[in-house]
């Protein structure tokens, strides 16, 4: 959070005052985001003949999490950096680069940690 307020502020040229509540709702956005996403994906990941988590899968989860975000992302630092929506979109782009990295990263992780969710398993397991 310190770290995207600083980043923010050194690239937007403005103070850490005011980038540090647009750094809050940013994490609030995506955390709440990453949760309804994979409720999503799990959803339809269930309905697919596969049910194996391939690098494929999981590059396509983290890229469709990321442009998906940024849906909501770059309104709100356009009107909270009162800047166009091009720059907001200049400001995001470490966001979008990293959180795609960190989002595989930490779902991998996490499957490794707690196993796979049921829409992950393969049916014959479940049955």
């Amino acid at each position: 959070m310190v770290i995207s307020s600083v980043g923010l502020a050194i690239l937007a040229g403005d103070s850490v005052e005011h980038t540090g509540p647009l750094s809050v709702m940013i994490t609030t956005i995506a955390v709440t985001w990453n949760f309804i996403y994979n409720i999503l994906y799990e959803k339809w990941e269930a309905k697919q003949s596969s049910h194996i988590r391939t690098v494929k899968r999981r590059v396509g989860h983290a890229i469709g999490f990321q442009l998906t975000l940024v849906l909501f992302l770059i309104p709100l630092i356009s009107w909270w950096m009162d800047i166009s929506l091009i720059a907001a979109f200049w400001l995001d782009v470490a966001f979008i680069i990293i959180i795609p990295v960190y989002t595989f990263i930490f779902n991998w992780s996490f499957d490794k940690l707690f196993g796979l969710p049921i829409s992950a398993q393969a049916k014959a397991l479940a049955e």
